[in-house]
């Protein structure tokens, strides 16, 4: 089994040169992003409390944490959190959102290079952001900054295409994303996730997870995906069009249902 996404896929520096590469791929996505992708179902945290990867000590960094969905429900839940986000925009909204809370802090910094001190960290979590980073250089970042017993929990919202709303909606990004979005479906295989753990210490998890969502939110949520147009353009004014006849089609009593299966693989990288 491969320990990379996609091997045979263009990078995702190359495929998002022109917004300056990974770090830009979201520049203009942060309002979208915060206001409608799902968070985490409260099961997935008890499980982490249970099976003791999360306890109230920990000290965990939240990996390429965007605009701080899951950090957020970390910290909601009293856990001492340091945000890693490259994006400026991205951490911005984290910042607005998070400062509130005395147990968070934050780095402008990638999951290659976390500035992190060795052996710092007993828990480091990626939510709906593995597939961007280089794996290798991730792997010997984080055993760098674990300490000797420290693990790490990958997670994703994953999109059931049997439903028929996601189905639609993965029409509608097929169409405008383009390549891009093809390139990312190909990296959203987990197949290669579980190589990356150490064999004896690996565990996946599953969850049901459901969000509701207004007209609004259906447009945001499907506008904050990297590979799709900004809004105020030619195609994203399309693509808002389109999305509203979808939302008619699929909304009851002005909202939509949108289901998910939320994975996660918790365990301690392997030595490569």
């Amino acid at each position: 089994m491969s320990a990379s996404p996609a091997p045979d896929a263009p990078s995702l520096p190359a495929l998002f040169s022109e917004r300056g590469g990974v770090g830009g791929a979201f520049s203009t996505k942060a309002a979208d992003y915060a206001a409608a992708r799902p968070r985490y179902p409260a099961a997935l945290f008890e499980r982490l409390r249970a099976n003791r990867t999360l306890y109230p000590a920990a000290q965990v960094a939240d990996i390429a944490a965007g605009t701080g969905l899951f950090t957020g429900q970390l910290l909601y839940r009293g856990y001492n959190v340091t945000a890693v986000e490259p994006n400026a925009a991205m951490l911005a909204v984290a910042v607005a959102t998070l400062a509130k809370y005395r147990k968070y802090r934050s780095i402008a910094a990638s999951a290659e290079a976390t500035t992190l001190a060795d052996a710092a960290v007993d828990v480091i979590t990626a939510a709906q952001a593995f597939h961007w980073f280089d794996v290798e250089a991730v792997r010997r970042e984080w055993l760098r900054v674990l300490k000797p017993d420290g693990r790490v929990v990958l997670v994703w919202n994953t999109r059931p295409l049997s439903d028929p709303l996601h189905k639609a909606l993965d029409d509608l990004l097929g169409e405008f994303g383009g390549d891009k979005q093809a390139v990312l479906d190909r990296r959203q295989d987990l197949s290669y996730v579980p190589a990356f753990f150490a064999a004896e210490s690996f565990e996946r998890l599953e969850f049901a997870n459901m969000q509701q969502l207004d007209h609004d939110g259906l447009i945001s949520l499907a506008l904050s995906r990297s590979a799709m147009p900004d809004r105020d353009t030619p195609q994203g004014e399309r693509a808002v069009q389109k999305l509203s006849r979808l939302f008619a089609r699929h909304a009851r009593d002005g909202q939509v249902s949108v289901s998910y299966r939320t994975v996660a693989f918790v365990g301690r990288p392997n030595a490569g």
